[in-house]
């Protein structure tokens, strides 16, 4: 009898301890991923710091990625939680192991990582680039069969995916783990390495920096990017995106994400461009803590007024013009008396009197027309002048288009030169092509501004691996491994 008793001990002890973990799984099991999400009031998505996905400037976070995340925790009423992680293996691994509900970091939805993972609706569709360096006096390759030195691309990223799924690919090599897209733009930049991949919105975003860098050619077509989730039977989170990208309201804003993070005109010429960075290390370290203090005591961004700062002057506390405006700002005589400003060439007081100026400008302009409309006419107003932005608008809207909008009115401000128009106007003639220049080179400065601030930032924060935290909750508890 004892003998029977022993060899029936294991499995009485699993009978047992099946029956004891009956209660706990029945009862996790009964509640949906999405259940235990709004029970515990948190989403954690893991996504990279990069201009492109999420990164935290002036101590806001920010990113396309960020703002499409938010929106889905709101969607379903819970809170948002980041979690920055270095590389595209970090973020699988914190899927695989359940440290977070879902990878929101630009990553395309390719076959190898289907095998693995779930992935929700595709919301953006982009292509692969080649880049390379301009200005060594070699031609560009034209096919990846002309690639004459190996193309390096991130590690175990959607790029060296492709190139691994080609029958005959060209020379290729994985960067070190940790070297994103920034890293790998600036080593072409610098000439370490020849060649790079790139998908095509984090080139246009990121290329200011680089001014030299130009697209090759496009190599592969329509990679849809999509949120990425750990396999399971459980689809209540999957299904819920299916949901929340369904929506009008979705795709609305998902297409002005992309105009606001993807599509800013950024467009210089490259001696414009270079000259600004040149500028950005030898004139704006002296000035910029000025920009900052007039900017805050004055509700505006800093890189906005230090943009306004530079279409006037190039940050030269000494400029003068031939109309007699002179500073940083270039205020006029009057500007300058009626803003308190005593010395124009003193580039503080001309900073400080530049942005209350524009401020008063801004509150001129009717609190109908919303941002970033507001500005761009008080700025248009700061060049031109408001009876002028005036008369611009009463033609905008003579013909039929809308005067509360700043692209639509930039349409109409160069009839202002037109003697067929300007003599119909109560204010007459003005240089209306001038106003438009000047409000779209100060939409370039600042957009590059902006980069340069979530590039520094992105550098100050970097990732800390602590910064992972506890496990997201699960539907099913890690059972201990011994009773």
């Amino acid at each position: 009898m004892k003998q029977t008793l022993l060899r029936k001990l294991p499995i009485l002890l699993a009978t047992g301890l099946a029956l004891l973990l009956v209660p706990v799984i029945t009862e996790y099991s009964a509640r949906t991923q999405m259940e235990i999400i709004q029970e515990h009031d948190e989403l954690r998505v893991a996504s990279r710091l990069s201009p492109t996905t999420y990164y935290i400037q002036e101590e806001q976070p920010g990113g396309f990625e960020y703002e499409l995340a938010l929106a889905y925790a709101e969607h379903i009423g819970v809170q948002l939680k980041i979690i920055p992680l270095p590389g595209i293996e970090a973020i699988t691994e914190a899927l695989r192991l359940n440290n977070v509900h879902i990878a929101a970091a630009g990553l395309t939805q390719t076959p190898e990582r289907a095998e693995r993972f779930d992935f929700g609706p595709s919301y953006l569709d982009s292509q692969i680039l080649l880049i390379y360096r301009s200005g060594d006096g070699k031609r560009p390759p034209e096919s990846l069969q002309q690639i004459d030195s190996p193309i390096q691309v991130v590690a175990n990223s959607n790029h060296a995916q492709y190139l691994q799924r080609l029958d005959s690919p060209p020379p290729w090599q994985q960067a070190e783990a940790g070297l994103d897209t920034l890293d790998l733009l600036r080593a072409v930049d610098q000439r370490e390495i020849r060649y790079t991949l790139v998908d095509a919105e984090a080139f246009a975003v990121n290329q200011p920096l680089f001014p030299r860098l130009r697209t090759a050619f496009v190599v592969a077509e329509q990679q849809p990017v999509a949120w990425m989730l750990k396999q399971g039977s459980d689809t209540s989170l999957q299904l819920s995106l299916v949901d929340f990208f369904g929506h009008d309201s979705t795709q609305e804003l998902i297409l002005s994400l992309k105009e606001k993070h993807f599509e800013i005109d950024h467009r210089l010429n490259l001696v414009d461009n270079l000259t600004f960075r040149l500028h950005l290390q030898t004139r704006l370290p002296a000035l910029r803590a000025w920009f900052e203090q007039a900017a805050e005591a004055h509700a505006m961004d800093w890189e906005l007024l230090a943009a306004v700062g530079y279409q006037e002057s190039h940050w030269n506390p000494k400029a003068v013009s031939p109309t007699g405006v002179r500073g940083v700002m270039m205020l006029t005589q009057n500007t300058a008396r009626e803003m308190g400003v005593s010395k124009r060439t003193d580039p503080k007081q001309s900073i400080f009197g530049g942005a209350k100026y524009i401020q008063k400008l801004r509150r001129r302009i009717p609190d109908r027309i919303t941002e970033p409309d507001h500005t761009w006419f008080a700025l248009a107003a700061y060049n031109v002048g408001r009876g002028h932005l005036e008369d611009a608008r009463i033609l905008t809207e003579a013909a039929g288009d809308n005067p509360d909008r700043w692209n639509d009115v930039a349409k109409h401000l160069p009839k202002l030169a037109q003697a067929n128009w300007y003599k119909t106007l109560k204010h007459g003639y003005a240089r209306g092509y001038e106003p438009v220049q000047y409000v779209q080179n100060i939409q370039r400065y600042q957009a590059t501004l902006l980069l340069e601030s979530r590039y520094e930032a992105i550098l100050e924060i970097g990732v800390d691996e602590e910064i992972m935290g506890p496990p997201a909750p699960q539907i099913l508890p890690q059972l201990p491994h011994t009773l």
